[in-house]
């Protein structure tokens, strides 16, 4: 792993997260702000936190079950910490691009290949923006009024969200299920290397490159002939994204509104979640809590900055600091195995 550039990304979220905040809070009585946090039921805060556990480990369910179909013995409570490694380094990465480098480290660590563990957090990807994309359109056929009326000039962010997913689904999709395409990529991204002098030519190097590739066609091949397996990903990545968007409601109720349904506050923080999913910053910070202020405030009135804080503090912060804590813990436990041998 490259302890420097994951300084680099901790530097970065922290003075994305020092603006972002200041900005929001410069000009608010930050005792009132406060009293009206205290003034939420605590019991729909902490049946959040049970929501947040329950979209960290669905991903874990996920990786289990394809590396089960894979014929992979892998220990659930190892999905558990691949999947908390994963969202850690995606919270400090813009766009997420940091979690399945990550997750493929120590997978390799616990003797996963990696052409094994690169396809299955492919299809990962894949399913969590796919699921996105799906939920967009619903909103769109569905809740178009209800959305429109109140995301406003916002809705652009909403289709550029959406044109972007769908481009980077079908790009993932070709790369899956197409050897020939895989195989250029791949191929030709090594010889472009070799050419510009960053790598030097080994004969051995394309051997295991091409023995990677066809084990990971292999397992491709497995997926492509199982399509029931596929369409329980996607359902259990649907039940993933809908538990962290139902956070929101559990805060909304907490503070003993009623005028919204769970579907109208579901539609919205859907929308914002689709609207940063593509931008290049950590977990869409900044993007993503102003979103929250101009959409909900006809929503939460007087507690939206509130409402916002806890919300975005459950959704992300807390997602954040948890899975921090699990990587910790497994780097450090990692270590102690590597120095038995």
């Amino acid at each position: 792993m490259n302890r420097k550039k994951t300084i680099c990304n901790i530097i970065f979220l922290i003075a994305i997260f020092t603006f972002t905040f200041y900005s929001l809070l410069k000009d608010q009585d930050l005792k009132e702000l406060i009293a009206l946090t205290e003034t939420v039921n605590i019991k729909y805060i902490l049946l959040s936190f049970i929501f947040v556990l329950l979209f960290i480990c669905s991903e874990s369910v996920i990786i289990y079950y394809m590396m089960w179909i894979l014929k992979y013995k892998v220990p659930i409570f190892s999905c558990i910490k691949y999947s908390f490694i994963g969202f850690f380094f995606s919270c400090i990465t813009p766009s997420a691009s940091g979690g399945q480098p990550a997750q493929m480290y120590y997978m390799n660590k616990d003797n996963v290949n990696i052409a094994t563990s690169s396809l299955v957090l492919l299809i990962v990807t894949i399913a969590y923006k796919f699921v996105l994309v799906f939920i967009g359109v619903l909103l769109i056929i569905f809740q178009y009024s209800f959305m429109i009326n109140h995301i406003g000039r916002a809705c652009i962010f909403l289709y550029l969200g959406l044109l972007l997913n769908i481009i980077c689904v079908i790009a993932m999709l070709v790369f899956v299920f197409s050897s020939t395409f895989a195989n250029k990529i791949m191929c030709g991204g090594l010889r472009f290397l070799e050419k510009i002098k960053i790598l030097k030519y080994k004969r051995q190097r394309h051997e295991r490159l091409n023995h990677a590739l066809e084990q990971y066609h292999k397992a491709a091949n497995v997926f492509k002939n199982h399509k029931m397996v596929m369409f329980n990903v996607f359902l259990i990545t649907l039940f993933q994204r809908c538990s962290l968007f139902f956070i929101t409601y559990l805060v909304y109720y907490g503070f003993g509104f009623r005028e919204y349904n769970i579907w109208q506050i579901v539609t919205l923080q859907a929308v914002i979640a689709i609207s940063v999913d593509m931008l290049p910053l950590p977990g869409g910070m900044g993007a993503s809590e102003n979103l929250f202020i101009q959409i909900f405030k006809p929503i939460f009135g007087s507690t939206v900055m509130s409402g916002m804080l806890l919300s975005r503090g459950i959704n992300y912060y807390a997602v954040l600091i948890i899975s921090a804590i699990v990587t910790v813990y497994a780097h450090l436990t990692l270590g102690k195995k590597q120095k038995k041998y």
